[in-house]
């Protein structure tokens, strides 16, 4: 693809040297240049063609652009010039040398205190613009930009509020025009749009410089992870104090009323954790040319007999731990977009599959303490040794069952005691029901191990069996609320469940020295089974996977 400008941008701008292309997005292009007259080095933003295409959005895109050049804020990238002309809408802004925070974080990282005070300035500059009235609704760290002495400046104010009008649009593709790992629900939804939806873009930048890893899982595509931040709650930063950790997870709160209202409130609490956590002088330590006002000048230096956690502990660059390929841009023009709120799956009610596995796994747990064991006369034997029985004269067969499963069918000639199976004298515990047939009569018995019920393989392998289908239960639960999987899923979660029931009844009647038979094993096995299944729904319900 040709770098070079086209003829119609030269034409528009005959006192500028246009020189390649230093820049694409889904907002436009931009190409290098130099003033002629003044010899000064600008970059020249060409919006998408569609501007031209439509009267209604030009003409607010030039009263944007007003508001912009109005901008005078050392943390915004300054618009020099706005020029309609041969079918061309071009912004000439000035040209920063130093990188952008991404390049920086992708190659060498930042440390904490680097990204907060980063954070700080494209707060003081968000702050500036929501106060002339721009709303940015791109923040991302591509658009953070440093000058060649290491201040940082925000660029591409407003652009996405007039070609999208604040809304997320979408192709039929699934392409987003946007960026969606920095996108506010309201934004993607189409609502009211306010200062919190830059606090919630710059939020998710500083958790991903803070942590090296976005909020939410980033597979599945870009409407996919539109999805979650719609309808699922943040990952808990957990790689910085908690002091640090609480104000950005207020930055990302799904509602915006639980956001901060402002970029300023954001900025005061920033610097003040910042503060607390790596001490009063931070600012000074880290060296970044910063811009703030007095509120969040007091705050960053707020007094601190010590820092929260080692410094040195704080010293260590988090890089980014993705590859920022990103989806392709979209081109503008002849694409057909839509609202991304008309092609998002929202969930559908879940409250009576939630209660119908509350239920059921009520019942569940309610069931092996009441269901009573057969009141059969107790022998206690140690059967690591053979088993005698009292009161035999004759030739007697001894049948030991659990669960309707033989477990041991021996036969003896008294005074022999009966010799059971070397497997058998392992796996019974608890108790077991014990037939002893002698003489043409039968007689039946609790049979119950005088060792501790869970040296068996019955106690000890109800526990590993309950423990093993609590965990691959919790992995799937976590698979659908994170739209890892579909409806394999619940259907896996039939078996998973019929075992945890039968585990919940087995172990249980095992402790108890109850008889597990076999009718409430599979009561409990099928309430498992229903309670797994209703939960699974439930949270596939949620995550808005139908």
């Amino acid at each position: 693809m040709t770098t070079a400008p086209s003829p119609s941008v030269v034409a528009a701008l005959p006192q500028y040297d246009i020189g390649p292309r230093i820049g694409h997005g889904g907002m436009g292009v931009v190409y290098e240049g130099v003033h002629r007259p003044l010899g000064r080095p600008v970059a020249v933003k060409r919006l998408p063609r569609m501007l031209a295409e439509d009267a209604r959005m030009s003409a607010r895109f030039e009263h944007e652009a007003r508001l912009l050049a109005r901008l005078d804020h050392p943390h915004i990238v300054p618009v020099y010039d706005y020029v309609q002309d041969h079918g061309e809408h071009l912004l000439v802004m000035e040209k920063l040398d130093g990188g952008t925070v991404w390049s920086k974080f992708s190659e060498h990282g930042f440390t904490p205190a680097q990204s907060c005070a980063l954070a700080l300035a494209t707060l003081s500059g968000l702050h500036a613009a929501h106060g002339a009235g721009v709303l940015h609704l791109d923040v991302k760290p591509k658009n953070l930009l440093f000058t060649a002495q290491g201040a940082l400046k925000v660029a591409d104010f407003g652009i996405s509020q007039v070609v999208s009008e604040g809304a997320t649009l979408v192709t039929h593709g699934g392409q987003v025009l946007g960026t969606p790992a920095y996108l506010s629900p309201e934004q993607a939804l189409g609502n009211p749009l306010s200062p919190a939806a830059d606090v919630y873009g710059l939020a998710t930048v500083l958790y991903e410089l803070l942590s090296g890893r976005l909020p939410f899982d980033s597979g599945g595509g870009a409407l996919a992870m539109i999805q979650r931040h719609v309808h699922q709650a943040p990952r808990p930063l957990t790689e910085v104090p908690a002091p640090l950790a609480q104000v950005v997870m207020r930055g990302i709160e799904r509602e915006p009323h639980t956001r901060y209202r402002n970029a300023e409130t954001f900025a005061i609490d920033l610097a003040g954790a910042a503060a607390g956590v790596f001490g009063p002088d931070w600012l000074m330590r880290v060296g970044l040319p910063l811009h703030l006002t007095p509120r969040v000048s007091a705050a960053g230096t707020r007094p601190a007999t010590h820092p929260s956690v080692p410094r040195e502990t704080l010293d260590i660059p988090v890089r980014a731990t993705l590859v920022d390929a990103g989806p392709p841009p979209v081109v503008l023009g002849r694409q057909t977009l839509v609202p991304a709120r008309d092609l998002l799956v929202h969930p559908k009610p879940a409250r009576w599959f939630a209660l119908a596995a509350a239920l059921f796994a009520a019942v569940l747990l309610a069931l092996p303490f009441t269901v009573p064991s057969r009141d059969l006369p107790p022998l206690e034997r140690d059967l690591s040794k053979p088993v005698a029985v009292d009161g035999l004269t004759e030739p007697a067969r001894l049948r030991v069952t659990a669960v309707g499963i033989t477990l041991a069918d021996v036969t003896t000639v008294p005074p022999a005691a009966f010799e059971l199976p070397g497997a058998a004298r392992w796996i019974i515990g608890g108790a077991a029901s014990a037939a002893v047939e002698s003489g043409g009569t039968v007689r039946e018995y609790s049979l119950r191990p005088t060792t501790h019920p869970m040296v068996s393989i019955m106690g000890a392998g109800g526990a590993v069996l309950l423990l093993f289908t609590l965990a691959y239960l919790e992995s799937l639960l976590r698979s659908l609320r994170r739209r890892q999987s579909g409806a394999a899923a619940v259907v896996a979660a039939a078996p998973l469940g019929f075992g945890l029931g039968v585990a919940v009844w087995l172990l249980p009647s095992v402790l108890l020295r109850h008889e597990p038979a076999l009718w409430p094993a599979i009561v409990c096995g099928a309430l498992g089974l229903a309670a797994a299944v209703c939960t699974a729904v439930a949270t596939r319900r949620r995550a808005g996977r139908g």
